[in-house]
């Protein structure tokens, strides 16, 4: 399934149930009095929040949605039933614009419920007009039309842990070890088309594609992942080895991230070096090392033909949000 991560939806509020002109008969009189029920009110939206990923994908075929309308009035005084409330699931992380307004919604936890548009209020019923000057009336209204609205909704994925780096870095494959998961790899360019996530000890982590210099101009992938990376809470940057020159690599996409947003600059970030097996002298992988660390004291280096090293930085990542991760200086 191709992940979709923006849509826009037209959804319409219940419209309010129209009020009625009834009469309570009792014996020996025509009229004995206003007995018409109001209408019920219109079913409200409210979008709810979903821990899954895709969401929007099930809404491609289906853009339009409508809630229930109120109920008619009755005899004998009865309102009308009100509309139930309708709600459109969508992932967390979700930023929900309505198009003709601007208002936004932000879903950002499991189960977070907001209102996005409201029920049409019931019409009245007869019954309600009556007074000690009109004891007889035969006013009703028509419900109220429920609000309607194009909605804008993006997903900015929410993560504990976002793997970033430059395309074949190897941020899928260290995704499938330390999750589990079943990403697809190749050897070119943008062999991840979509954002994928792992569960690591209840510790979400996010494979942001590839990015490249320009990303943030709309180059390569461009904005659509950019954006994905503003709420994950610790970067992990992978830098493969197969880079000649490893700081030039590291500072494109830090280039990227501070052009794209200067806040993504001030993130927890940890470099992890891949594909150590590619340098055999233990000397100059050293050099490299202590040239990361002078940027960035949390330096691991990596090859996934190693489990210890795989199982190391695991378990450093598990501890507190990646606090107490020391520089790793093995091969």
């Amino acid at each position: 399934m191709v992940f979709t991560d923006e849509l826009t939806i037209y959804v319409k509020a219940g419209d309010g149930g129209r009020g009625v002109v009834r009469w309570l008969h009792e014996k020996g009189h025509d009229l004995a009095g206003p007995a018409g029920g109001n209408g019920g009110r219109g079913a409200n939206v409210y979008a709810v929040a979903r821990r899954e990923t895709n969401l929007l994908a099930r809404y491609k075929a289906e853009k339009e949605f409508y809630a229930r309308n109120g109920g008619t009035g009755g005899s004998r005084s009865k309102h009308g039933a009100d509309g139930p409330d309708f709600e459109i699931e969508l992932p967390i992380g979700s930023i929900i614009t309505n198009k003709r307004t601007e208002q936004k919604f932000y879903l950002s936890a499991e189960g977070e419920r907001v209102l996005l548009l409201a029920g049409g209020a019931g019409g009245r019923g007869n019954e309600s007009y009556k007074s000690s000057v009109n004891r007889s009336p035969r006013k009703f209204t028509l419900g109220e039309p429920g609000a309607e609205a194009e909605f804008f909704v993006e997903v900015e994925l929410i993560a504990d842990i976002g793997l970033i780096g430059l395309p074949n870095a190897g941020k899928t494959s260290l995704l499938n070890e330390l999750t589990r998961s079943q990403g697809k790899v190749g050897a070119y360019p943008f062999t991840t088309l979509e954002p994928a996530l792992g569960d690591m000890h209840h510790y979400i982590i996010a494979d942001i594609p590839g990015l490249i210099e320009g990303a943030a101009e709309g180059k390569g992938l461009g904005h659509k992942f950019l954006r994905h990376i503003r709420r994950t809470k610790i970067l992990v940057h992978l830098i493969s080895l197969e880079n000649e020159n490893v700081v030039a690599a590291y500072k494109i996409i830090r280039r990227e991230l501070g052009n794209f947003d200067p806040d993504l600059l001030a993130k927890k970030e940890i470099i992890v070096l891949t594909k150590t097996d590619l340098i055999t002298d233990s000397k100059k992988l050293m050099a490299i090392i202590k040239k990361m660390g002078k940027i960035n004291p949390t330096v691991f280096a990596i090859t996934l033909y190693d489990a210890h090293l795989i199982k190391s930085l695991q378990d450093a990542l598990i501890k507190e949000g990646a606090k107490n991760i020391v520089i790793n200086l093995k091969k």
